[in-house]
């Protein structure tokens, strides 16, 4: 990897200004223990033909450590024989020698912002790419998916739900114009760096374009069930770690988690595969770091086991680093969020503040399902918390009776049909709250930080917006429609208000009723949002009314916060025994209730409460 001089580059062959290109990013990427590491480790794992050493499939499988059963080596081997070779992506796909490994864990770590500086979409395109096949067949497929809604008989009000918006014909316009420009922006980064001539900017029309490329369904299906296990992988620790979750009934869980977070993509009973414009939009607004869990995965290259850092420079051996807390305390006693959940979180919710982070503050299925209860296991919690509410599809107006029925009446007339996914009952609705927990009076709580999300059958997220300030709500009797919402207008003071039958909904909104036994999440997308965003991936309206099977209140903080949440409780609680017992300097409640009757304050025929 000697240095090529600047004059030269300009007339080197493309080997040489792969390898030139490989070493300079080498060296301002890695640091020297890293490189090292990284040279060992492909000496020890090369294969070796005609002098030339290389990685093969089941080599890379085997070191990544891989789960054989998620059959994800394929893709992985796809992807970076790809991107191995980055800058020419016409040569694509090469051989893994060295040279092109020093690029691929360039990339797939993001270490490249080191010498390039370019955008996090530049990325996406590269990766997209490293993903896709080219085949007319699938593209022609995919133009012509029919544009049917999702139970379109029980469109209400005649309002249009035109499906996926992402299997819309007119829907991928020129897959390229998203970035502005066919050419590739990392690319060009890279070899204007060399100052190498315009002829070596443009690859053929094929590694140029994104036009006709498709991620088929299944091979994105097995790389989503990977991103969810690799989400909470921290630097050097082995993915066989996670062993335990690609096995039963945890691996049924996985499956389950990543058709969820496909179906945000497409309807894989109607499409095929996904194009770059689907990709391109729905990962920025509802996953932004899908691929985060990469990064650490692949920075195994760059640890050697021959390289022992044990042991200080005196000999005597390094400290035991302290054994980090479970990914996910509480774990069993939740009805909701598993490890699965928490990757699938980690999508759009920074896993620094995840993983490690979360404790159970409140379960309906352990604490009971009331109001009561809620205030009095989260309200105390002085950091960012995070609501899951879980429930069954509800069936079809006409047969609603009960409890049922007078909720389905409270709800506005304009009744939207469900979200998609038919045949997939279960939803999983939630929402991330930064400030702490208060009841609503005149204005709602919540800032423009506050995160409203689906999980299940489909991932979705519709972020704050500017439009109204209504971000969260905890409203109790006797004011109108008690419970907690997301998205819809605080209550109202007036006392005709409390007598109203209806409901009311955000454009964007979830809303809980005060018994905990139903809940509506509210998509009007024609109405543009509200106090949330709409949907990036289902440019219609919907609604989902469902019965709550289960809500939890996840707090998002370590042992300080749980200390600060015991003090308030502890304060409270001091602050309660003070106001029930009336102390009148003698400690002795029966002289203190004698004293009382004589005063005429209390006795068998007055109420003055309770002394005891």
């Amino acid at each position: 990897m000697g240095q090529t001089p600047s004059h030269e580059v300009s007339h080197a062959s493309k080997a040489e200004l792969t390898a030139y290109l490989a070493d300079r990013f080498a060296r301002r990427c890695y640091e020297p223990l890293e490189l090292f590491s990284f040279k060992d480790n492909f000496k020890s794992l090369a294969d070796v033909r005609d002098d030339v050493r290389y990685l093969k499939e089941d080599t890379i499988a085997r070191f990544l450590e891989l789960p054989d059963i998620l059959s994800v080596s394929p893709v992985i081997f796809h992807m970076i024989s790809y991107i191995g070779a980055f800058p020419f992506l016409q040569d694509a796909p090469v051989i893994l020698g060295f040279e092109q490994m020093v690029m691929v864990v360039v990339i797939m770590t993001e270490r490249y912002t080191r010498v390039l500086t370019q955008s996090a979409t530049s990325r996406r395109k590269l990766l997209f790419k490293s993903l896709a096949v080219y085949d007319r067949k699938l593209s022609e497929m995919e133009k012509k998916v029919s544009t049917v809604p999702p139970n379109a008989s029980q469109t209400g009000s005649g309002v249009s739900a035109p499906g996926y918006a992402v299997d819309q014909v007119g829907d991928d316009i020129d897959d390229d114009s998203a970035d502005g420009d066919d050419d590739d922006e990392l690319v060009l980064a890279a070899l204007d760096t060399l100052s190498i001539d315009d002829a070596f900017k443009t690859g053929d029309s094929h590694s140029a374009t994104t036009h006709g490329a498709l991620i088929p369904a299944d091979n994105f299906r097995r790389l989503i069930m990977l991103l969810l296990l690799v989400a909470p992988l921290g630097p050097q620790e082995r993915l066989s770690a996670y062993a335990d979750r690609v096995t039963g009934s945890a691996l049924d869980s996985l499956r389950a988690t990543a058709e969820d977070v496909l179906s945000a993509f497409i309807d894989v009973e109607k499409t095929p595969g996904i194009s770059y414009a689907q990709f391109q939009r729905i990962l920025p607004a509802s996953m932004p770091h899908l691929f985060d869990g990469l990064n650490p995965l692949f920075e195994h290259f760059l640890f050697s086991k021959n390289l022992d850092l044990s042991k200080h420079k005196n000999g005597k051996p390094a400290a035991v680093p302290p054994t980090p807390p479970p990914l996910l305390q509480s774990q069993g006693e939740s009805q909701i969020m598993n490890l699965n959940v928490l990757s699938q979180l980690s999508f759009f919710i920074d896993g620094k503040d995840l993983f490690h982070r979360l404790r159970l503050l409140y379960s309906g299925s352990e604490s009971g399902y009331s109001m009561g209860s809620f205030e009095t296991k989260v309200f105390n919690w002085h950091a960012p918390t995070i609501l899951l509410v879980s429930g069954t599809r509800l069936d079809s107006l006409e047969s609603s009776r009960g409890s049922e029925g007078v909720f389905h009446d409270s709800l506005p007339p304009r009744r939207f049909s469900h979200g998609g996914a038919v045949g997939r009952d279960r939803v999983v609705f939630g929402a991330l709250v930064k400030q702490p927990w208060r009841i609503t009076n005149k204005e709602c709580f919540g800032d423009n930080e506050t995160v409203l999300f689906q999980l299940s059958p489909i991932h979705d997220v519709f972020a704050a917006s500017t439009l109204n300030r209504n971000y969260a709500c905890f409203t109790k009797s006797p004011s109108a429609h008690p419970g907690i919402s997301f998205g819809s207008p605080p209550p109202q003071t007036s006392s005709s208000s409390r007598h109203s039958p209806i409901r009311p909904l955000g454009p964007v909104s979830l809303c809980i009723d005060s018994s905990f036994e139903f809940g509506v999440f509210n998509h009007d997308y024609t109405s543009g949002g509200g106090a949330f965003s709409t949907s990036t991936s289902r440019r219609f309206n919907f609604q989902e009314r469902f019965s709550i099977d289960d809500i939890e209140v996840w707090g998002c903080g370590g042992d300080e916060e749980a200390k600060i949440q015991r003090e308030r409780w502890e304060w409270e609680a001091r602050e309660a025994e003070a106001r029930r017992r009336i102390n009148l300097g003698t400690g002795d409640i029966a002289a203190d209730r004698a004293l009382l009757e004589m005063a005429g304050l209390i006795g068998t025929n007055r109420s003055g409460g309770s002394m005891g």
